[in-house]
């Protein structure tokens, strides 16, 4: 309604609206709230409102101004009447008289009715389903539980948890156990129980305080947030209250009823038997009351700690004021339109408003990306996507492309200054290094060896007669390095020898000999694999004299060995390391496999400190996916960097695509002491930072739609 003219009547105002005293501004001005009973809101006035709702009944602005600037200290205007006007108007806190206030009462009524996709995704998103009116039960039951409203009762309660942490310490064993010795269904339910008996309990604390400071709770029920059920409480009419320590004992209320449970739960744990009974009790002891402050307890999202937070910095509508302001900072620093800030503060409250602001960004960023891979791995593909995008478009982009949709209609007022050369050089930079290919490095875990290098093993379970080499010294290709006796295989050979020369004989008496005649070729052919288990055997006793298999150094001796002492077959022995050059093989991900190409420059940073960079060349790469890592210094259970799990046959398998680049021609100076782990840095084909993101993106997007 316009108010520019002399004598424009002001809308009769709702009879049914409230006034009650609030809690005094930031800079120390009063304050009042005005209570909609049809809506259940409350709305915050200033001093200047107040007066001038105060003297609404004179009719119009020009009385209403003129009675406020005359019989108080505040000066207002006809502008800031109409202000108010619009507010009320807005708010539908006036009476609709005629037919232009019914046209606009139905045209706001169109606005706001959702369509069908805007009501299921809201309801998706937040829905809440009144279930009681607690009002008469309070009203019965508070005089049953004012006693936790006693100074005394929480001294006592503090004694209590002394004392159960005391009991408790003297069987720690039998009570950090607890919860395993119940996964029994018994157990679950147990638990089930005493969780939902701690939320519970947790709502009650909000009613019951409420209903002590005079507040009405019209309801209590269930609301589901992304389809998960939590329990709420209307205690909304706290805002009408003026103390403020009111509003933030019934804010903490339900924390505290839970730590009060925790306390007197862990006392009670000591004296129960074993059974569903103790585990549930276990469970209030230890974790509802660490989920109920990591969750209710947090300020960036709607819960406990949200309305805690703002009834102690006395900033009603916390996220939303806080916002605003930091998107006037955002603005200010890009652009400096020069606008004021949204509402004037205290200089330390201003700046921690802003600063909260982009907590509350990242967090809720984090947040709701999160809630979108969780809706999409928990339900079927088809209906995962959908919600996933749900998610990052209503909560993500939707946000932001408000943000940028401002800018967009500001355009016209930009002006260069200072922020907006900046901004421009900034925002130069940025777009350079998302477009530009200047990412050309590719790294990767790797491992470098001796280009010529091997471990000596005992071919098969022998006794040590002699080691002849040292660890460090120097051999020749062919000389002997051990030699192992093996008692079975000499008898085995012993015995082969003569049947071998038995059969010698037969053959040769075959003529003679009617019976031997009788057997025909097939004699032969026994004597032909008699003498080539023999022969087989005399190898097998060849191979016990172990010899070097290159020039080299030999290295890693195992320690402890004795000159008749028994040994295992496979066991490791020692190793030789030929006199230079160096090989390695790198690991990398799908995503880097397209970059690379044989010839392109690695450099090897082993993971030692002390060992210098090599270089090398990249020999070949592998394009078959590998199925097994065979060198377990870059698999992550033994602290590498290739995401791994170990297979029941003790094979490490990769948990993602991973190929072998081999590197070959390194210019290591000297010889390596041994086989080193660390990173390969490989020079690889440019790509900039956006191709690299699409090509990620695209890769994800092929192996999740494929249903």
């Amino acid at each position: 309604m316009s108010t520019d003219r002399p004598g424009t009547p002001l809308p009769p105002l709702r009879q049914e609206l409230a006034l009650n005293p609030a809690p005094p501004a930031p800079d120390g001005s009063p304050c009042w709230t005005l209570h909609d009973p049809a809506t259940h809101r409350f709305y915050q006035l200033g001093w200047a409102a107040f007066e001038i709702l105060s003297h609404w009944s004179l009719g119009t602005a020009e009385a209403v101004v003129a009675a406020v600037n005359t019989h108080t200290t505040a000066t207002v205007t006809v502008e800031d009447v109409a202000g108010v006007v619009l507010f009320l108007q807005g708010h539908h806190l006036t009476q609709a008289t005629g037919a232009q206030d019914t046209a606009r009462l139905a045209a706001s009524a169109a606005a706001h009715r959702p369509g069908l996709a805007m009501w299921l995704l809201k309801n998706y998103l937040f829905l809440r389903v009144p279930l009681v009116q607690p009002m008469a039960f309070l009203r019965r039951a508070y005089p049953w539980v004012a006693f936790v409203y006693r100074r005394g009762f929480w001294w006592l309660t503090l004694a209590a948890l002394l004392l159960g942490l005391y009991l408790v310490s003297r069987q720690w064993d039998s009570f950090v156990h607890t919860f395993h010795a119940y996964t029994s269904w018994q157990g679950w339910l147990g638990l089930a129980l005493a969780l939902s008996f701690a939320k519970v309990l947790h709502e009650f604390g909000h009613a019951f305080t409420a209903y002590r400071h005079g507040c009405r709770v019209p309801t209590m029920g269930i609301a589901l947030l992304v389809m998960w059920p939590v329990l709420f409480t209307d205690t909304n009419e706290a805002w009408k209250l003026r103390s403020r320590r009111a509003r933030l004992q019934i804010g903490a209320a339900g924390v505290l009823a839970e730590l009060m449970l925790a306390a007197w739960a862990t006392l009670l744990w000591s004296f129960l038997p074993e059974g569903p009974l103790r585990a549930g009790v276990f469970m209030l002891a230890t974790s509802t009351w660490v989920v109920t402050l990591a969750i209710n307890a947090s300020p960036f999202t709607r819960f406990d700690g949200y309305y805690l937070l703002g009834d102690w910095l006395n900033v009603p509508n916390l996220h939303e004021r806080t916002f605003a302001l930091g998107r006037w900072w955002l603005r200010e620093r890009l652009f400096g339109y020069g606008d004021p800030p949204p509402e004037s503060l205290p200089r330390r409250l201003h700046r921690f408003l802003i600063g909260f602001a982009w907590i509350t960004w990242i967090y809720r960023f984090v947040l709701f990306l999160s809630i979108a891979l969780l809706v999409f791995h928990v339900f079927f593909r088809a209906l995962g996507i959908v919600l996933m995008a749900v998610e990052l478009g209503f909560f993500l982009a939707w946000p932001m492309a408000r943000e940028l949709a401002v800018w967009w209609r500001r355009r016209a007022e930009l002006r260069w200054n200072r922020q907006t050369l900046r901004t421009a050089i900034a925002g130069s930079v940025l777009v350079l290094a998302l477009l530009l290919p200047w990412q050309r490095t590719v790294r990767a875990p790797a491992v470098l060896g001796q280009a010529q290098a091997q471990v000596v093993y005992t071919p098969r379970a022998a006794q040590l007669l002699t080691l002849k080499v040292r660890d460090g010294e120097h051999v020749q290709a062919g000389d002997v390095l051990a030699q192992l006796a093996s008692p079975e295989l000499d008898y085995q050979l012993r015995s082969a020898s003569q049947q071998a020369a038995q059969l010698a004989w037969q053959v040769r008496q075959q003529p003679f000999d009617a019976d031997l005649r009788a057997l025909g070729p097939a004699l032969h052919k026994r004597w032909d694999a008699a003498r080539q288990t023999v022969a087989g055997y005399e190898a097998e006793r060849a191979r016990l004299v172990l010899r070097a298999p290159f020039d080299g150094r030999v290295v890693d001796v195992a320690a402890g060995l004795q000159p008749g002492e028994w040994l295992k077959g496979g066991e490791a022995l020692l190793g030789v390391i030929g006199g230079s050059g160096a090989k390695g093989d790198a690991f990398v991900g799908e995503e880097a496999l397209s970059r690379l190409a044989p010839g392109q420059a690695a450099r090897f940073v082993a993971a030692l400190p002390e060992q210098p960079a090599v270089h090398c060349r990249v020999a070949g790469i592998d394009r078959l996916n590998l199925a097994a890592l065979d060198e377990p210094y870059v698999a992550s259970v033994y602290g590498g960097a290739v995401a791994s799990l170990r297979q029941p046959d003790g094979t490490l398998a990769p948990l993602e695509s991973t190929f072998r680049v081999r590197l070959d021609h390194c210019d290591a100076a000297h010889a390596l002491p041994r086989e080193l782990s660390g990173q390969a840095a490989i020079h690889g084909q440019a790509q900039s930072l956006l191709g690299r993101f699409a090509r990620w993106l695209g890769a994800i997007v092929r192996r999740e739609i494929t249903f």
